[in-house]
């Protein structure tokens, strides 16, 4: 283990109990948390709005009243991101005066059987709203703008800095202009860190860099981890979660190669690309780190992870790629549905 490793895993020793049913380092450290599934159920701020679940109403309501749209939280009654959503981001003057002057925010529970009517005027289960919305992780915030289109759709968690950074680009009308991902990296002023501020793991591939599967599938699935230097979230991820043995035994069964977001390592991607290293983080639209994205044996990518995540989401996406559950259900919500219903 390098001295670097080891100094950040004294740093956030005592930061993350695991196992333990508790949430209080989110206090310190909003990145920091317990993600087994709460044995009390998320309580939602009063302020959200009392929905019939007819949402062209809603949305029409909260233009009528000035607002920009409407926010269609897509949550879990026992999601422990959820609660860091509402106990930690929801808890922020700011961020919440900012929500209520500019949009109504109306929950959906992704499984719940009772009937919603979408802003394009169709009618299904909240669950199945949830399906065709791909919100494989929770909370999921669907931005609709005051023309019935998504502005913008974030899957997990984010920090209370990025989360009010969503608000203020769908709010101020940057969603017409430029992707999110474009929007974050031109209002990033913080100095970037070189790639050898990155903390590297064992298992991680050499450069160069040649992911290419267009013309012989592998042998295993591919793991890409988008990084930078400098970066609490990745320290978190490297001296947390890969410390844990039953994820490190998982990535045995994978490849996995670490880039620099925002790099210039020359890289020949799994459809035989050959770009450098920010440019492929481009394409894919990344603009959180770190962002694990997940590739099959031939290329195509499975599914990926681009907000906070903690042991049990982590290891869960781990099995449903290595058991190809991605083969036999349309999502990994569906399978996790059928997991923990066995």
């Amino acid at each position: 283990m390098s001295m670097r490793i080891l100094l950040l895993g004294l740093c956030c020793a005592g930061l993350l109990g695991w196992n333990t049913g508790t949430h209080a380092s989110a206090e310190s450290d909003p990145l920091v948390f317990d993600d087994i599934p709460l044995k009390d159920m998320v309580q939602h701020p009063d302020w959200f709005k009392d929905s019939f679940l007819d949402l062209q109403e809603d949305l029409a309501e909260a233009i009528q009243n000035g607002k920009k749209g409407i926010i269609v939280y897509f949550g879990q009654k026992r999601c422990p991101y959820c609660r860091q959503l509402m106990e930690v981001n929801f808890k922020q003057p700011d961020i919440v005066k900012y929500t209520r002057d500019n949009f109504d925010v109306v929950a959906i529970d992704i499984w719940s059987p009772e009937e919603v009517t979408d802003p394009a005027g169709s009618t299904m289960t909240q669950r199945d709203y949830a399906l065709k919305m791909g919100t494989n992780f929770t909370p999921s915030p669907v931005f609709y703008d005051r023309d019935r289109k998504i502005a913008l759709r974030l899957r997990g968690y984010y920090p209370p800095y990025q989360f009010r950074a969503a608000l203020e680009y769908v709010a101020g009308g940057h969603y017409k202009r430029e992707p999110f991902h474009v929007y974050l990296a031109r209002g990033d002023s913080t100095l970037r860190f070189e790639a050898d501020d990155m903390v590297e793991e064992e298992f991680f591939l050499p450069p160069p860099y040649n992911l290419d599967r267009s013309h012989f599938a592998a042998e295993r699935p591919l793991a890409v981890f988008f990084e930078q230097g400098n970066c609490h979230a990745c320290d978190i991820l490297h001296t947390q979660l890969l410390r844990q043995p039953a994820i490190r035994k998982l990535f045995d069964s994978f490849e996995s190669v670490q880039l620099n977001m925002h790099g210039q390592d020359p890289v020949i991607t799994p459809d035989g690309r050959k770009l450098t290293a920010a440019q492929w983080a481009r394409n894919l639209r990344v603009f959180y780190a770190p962002t694990l994205i997940f590739f099959d044996e031939k290329g195509q990518e499975i599914i990926r992870v681009d907000s906070v995540v903690h042991f049990f989401r982590l290891r869960n996406v781990l099995n449903f790629i290595l058991t190809k559950g991605y083969l036999s259900h349309p999502s990994f919500q569906l399978w996790r549905s059928e997991e923990n219903g066995r």
